[in-house]
């Protein structure tokens, strides 16, 4: 079992997550992150660092998010690894909430 990084984390990316991974699963695309299923120890630090509410056990992953399994194990093979904050959307805030962000995923 993994954690994975949900819709709500398009265009925000706050990245608090990162921080406290102890085995830095996360990779950073454009404006998503992604953790790599392989690496992720299931430790659950994660999930209650994101502000956005957008990581979820596999296990307790909504039905309207599962594509995301597929969407982070893809892109943590292309993106880079990402071990601390870095840059944040300006605009992130203004995005978290908002539905059907998916088609704005860059990839």
């Amino acid at each position: 079992m993994t954690f994975v990084v949900t819709e709500n984390c398009i265009k925000c990316k706050y990245q608090d997550c990162v921080e406290v991974c102890p085995v830095d699963c996360f990779y950073e695309g454009p404006n998503f992150l992604v953790i790599h299923p392989d690496e992720c120890i299931d430790c659950a630090l994660c999930e209650p660092e994101c502000p956005a509410n957008a990581i979820f056990s596999e296990d307790e992953l909504p039905e309207n998010q599962k594509a995301f399994i597929k969407i982070n194990a893809d892109l943590a093979q292309i993106w880079p690894n990402i071990t601390e904050i870095g840059e944040r959307p300006a605009d992130g805030k203004e995005w978290d909430g908002k539905p059907n962000k998916l088609p704005l995923l860059e990839r």
